[in-house]
């Protein structure tokens, strides 16, 4: 698999696309947590709880505030994968969705494991995080499709019949990869998506919203991302039900003040283009990142998915200095998020000084294993 590009990055450039990349995964784990205690509420469930205004700021769950669900979880573990996709061809190995299935495969281990198993040196520094040992709402078609070693493909996906947006909720990595060809990103994407989710809407919402996260990431407009996103989507087989939601998207922000109606009349049930529907709507009508995930997660679909994929559209879009700084501060797992979003920066920013075919970095090799 080509990249496509080969990127020369200069100093400010380099600094602009870490803050996106922070953005993305930082305003991913926002919106996730500031859904995670309402996603199985009405909106009069949810104003009943928390007063006439909904949800607007963290509310408990999972036992704390700002705490984040699978989602996140698998959205650190895909980034692992990619990272650890740039190591290892080194070796003359190439073939990242391999790769990130590994990666899923040691989120798993956090589902069913007491903590980090200090004997696997191949694990890297992700899966020794003891904070992510945890069980977050997980949802079956995660843990049914990658409950044993046989990787899902396009041929032989996980979960066929699957349409939920567990797979696109984890996708924001891939538009990170900005020096790959928007074509070759939606690709990845849809083929690490039948890891677990096999069926149509499914592969192409999560292949969409890599895309996006991709046009947003070069500095593009979220509209002008949409239209290439339709685009590339025409030529899919069984695109219809992912293309008529962005369209509908679009059409709603012209249909008066946004609000809940309005984000639910998008579409309530949870399915992969409904929800990606939804978040798109979102992240356009937001007047800023805090208005526009109270917005994704003000309703009566699932709030904690809509705004994790809200969030990380927010924040690819403007940069980590435009997310709450109150929400950061309470966020779980923030450090972690951190690291890992610089690690993933220099890494595509540097990555041939930290390892070649020749030499590596002894202390890169450690923490992401060839």
């Amino acid at each position: 698999m080509s990249t496509g590009v080969t990127a020369v990055w200069g100093r400010a450039e380099q600094q602009d696309f870490r803050s996106r990349v922070r953005g993305a995964l930082l305003g991913g784990a926002i919106g996730d947590a500031l859904g995670a205690g309402v996603s199985a509420l009405s909106l009069e469930e949810i104003r009943a709880a928390h007063g006439p205004d909904a949800v607007t700021d963290f509310v408990p769950a999972h036992g704390a505030r700002g705490t984040v669900t699978a989602a996140t979880q698998l959205t650190l573990f895909t980034v692992d994968g990619l990272i650890r996709a740039q190591v290892r061809r080194d070796t003359g190995a190439w073939h990242p969705p391999t790769d990130v299935h590994r990666a899923h495969l040691r989120w798993a281990a956090t589902q069913h494991d007491w903590g980090p198993d200090e004997r696997r040196k191949d694990n890297g520094w992700l899966a020794a995080q003891e904070w992510l040992y945890a069980r977050r709402a997980p949802t079956r078609e995660c843990l049914g499709g990658l409950g044993d070693a046989v990787m899902g493909t396009l041929d032989h996906p996980k979960n066929p019949a699957a349409h939920d947006a567990a797979a696109v909720t984890r996708s924001a990595p891939f538009g990170l990869l900005v020096g790959w060809e928007p074509q070759l990103v939606l690709q990845l994407a849809v083929e690490c998506a039948a890891h677990t989710h096999g069926h149509p809407t499914a592969l192409l919402s999560a292949g969409a919203f890599a895309v996006l996260v991709h046009g947003l990431a070069r500095g593009e407009t979220l509209d002008g991302s949409v239209q290439r996103v339709l685009a590339l989507l025409a030529e899919r087989p069984g695109h219809e039900p992912v293309t008529e939601a962005l369209r509908q998207a679009l059409g709603t922000v012209r249909q008066g003040i946004p609000g809940p109606t309005l984000v639910e009349s998008l579409g309530a049930t949870g399915s992969a283009d409904e929800v990606l529907a939804g978040a798109v709507y979102c992240a356009l009508v937001g007047e800023d990142v805090r208005h526009g995930l109270r917005l994704a997660v003000n309703h009566g679909g699932p709030s904690s998915a809509t705004g994790a994929l809200c969030g990380a559209l927010l924040g690819a879009m403007h940069g980590e200095t435009a997310l709450p700084p109150g929400w950061l501060a309470e966020l779980e797992g923030r450090a972690t998020l951190l690291e890992l979003a610089d690690d993933f920066a220099m890494e595509m920013t540097q990555g041939p000084a930290l390892h070649s075919p020749a030499t590596a970095a002894p202390g890169w090799l450690a923490r992401y294993p060839r």
